[in-house]
């Protein structure tokens, strides 16, 4: 659900963008089915979820959760993150963050035919509500959690942790603004990784 950081971390390639953002989508060998610079965003995508997943930074801000939240923890995790993200855009672009959601949805319109039928599904309601400019805000994230919330029945309760997100905002911005510096050149090296052997540079 951290689009906003995929999409961020994806490079200036618009088939890699687009890639990285409908991955999840994506099961799988499927990727080889898709035009090469779209299989690099797919494959960055995957990469930087492993890292993430296991990285002690972010371990220690989903330890947080974990009692109230179980497997969801990571879940909620990657969404506060990209709240911090959103907060703190100017720290990582020169371009303002609504002048970058804006060209990413352009790219959306001009790629749609690529994506995926789930994600087909649910990109017009992610442009018309502004989901990633709505990200910077506390009040936007809630709305975030409370639709991941009711697509598991309930069951997470992951609407109630802008509770936790306000308690311990200090420590979640702090572990993510440590996490988020060693993913930018994680995911730079990777990328570039990528496009060597996929274009057999």
């Amino acid at each position: 659900m951290n689009f906003l950081a995929h999409i961020y971390l994806s490079g200036e390639n618009e088939d890699t963008i687009i890639g990285n953002f409908m991955a999840d989508g994506i099961k799988g060998r499927k990727y080889e089915n898709y035009p090469i610079d779209v299989q690099i965003g797919i494959l960055l995508h995957r990469e930087i979820d492993t890292f993430t997943d296991s990285h002690p930074i972010v371990k220690q801000s989903t330890k947080r959760l974990h009692n109230n939240y179980s497997h969801y923890s990571g879940v909620i995790v990657d969404i506060l993150y990209d709240h911090f993200l959103a907060k703190n855009w100017m720290n990582y672009s020169t371009v303002t963050l609504d002048v970058y959601i804006q060209n990413f949805y352009e790219i959306l319109r001009r790629k749609f035919d690529l994506l995926p039928t789930r994600v087909k599904r649910f990109v017009p309601y992610m442009i018309s509500d502004n989901w990633l400019l709505s990200y910077s805000h506390i009040e936007g994230i809630q709305k975030v959690l409370n639709g991941m919330n009711s697509r598991t029945q309930n069951r997470s309760q992951m609407n109630l942790a802008t509770v936790e997100l306000e308690q311990y905002y200090t420590e979640f911005e702090m572990e993510f603004t440590l996490f988020f510096n060693e993913l930018i050149d994680f995911s730079s090296k990777k990328l570039n990784q990528l496009v060597k052997e996929k274009h057999g540079l």
